[in-house]
């Protein structure tokens, strides 16, 4: 991956595992290599504001040999991705009835307060 791209993050867990990835979803073939000619491809120019680490980056681990061939493994994230792209508005619709529910309970609770607090 270009490490150097405004796009690219790295993420170490506290296991030692260390996640690399586009933050726009363009390298299929994450950690290990970003699309040929990537047309969001941005040079990182400042750093400003984030807290780094050791200087010395841990390794990124070798490729996997693969038996699924590129144009497979697309088929099946643009799959997976159709899935939560149908999932999604039902769940967003379930957090904001919840979200609906607590505000007017908190309502209730604050007219509670204010009524006894007049008395």
């Amino acid at each position: 991956m270009r490490e150097e791209c405004k796009h690219f993050q790295s993420r170490t867990y506290q296991s030692g595992e260390v996640a690399r990835f586009c933050v726009l979803g363009n390298a299929p073939d994450q950690p290990w290599s970003c699309p040929d000619g990537c047309v969001t491809y941005e040079r990182r120019f400042a750093d400003v504001g984030w807290s780094h680490g050791t200087l010395i980056p841990a390794p990124t681990q070798p490729e996997p040999v693969s038996q699924v061939p590129l144009d497979d493994r697309r088929e099946i994230l643009d799959m997976a991705s159709e899935i939560v792209n149908a999932v999604a508005p039902d769940l967003i619709a379930e957090r904001r009835a919840a979200l609906d529910a607590q505000a007017k309970k908190d309502r209730q609770a604050r007219r509670f307060w204010r009524r006894n607090r007049d008395n």
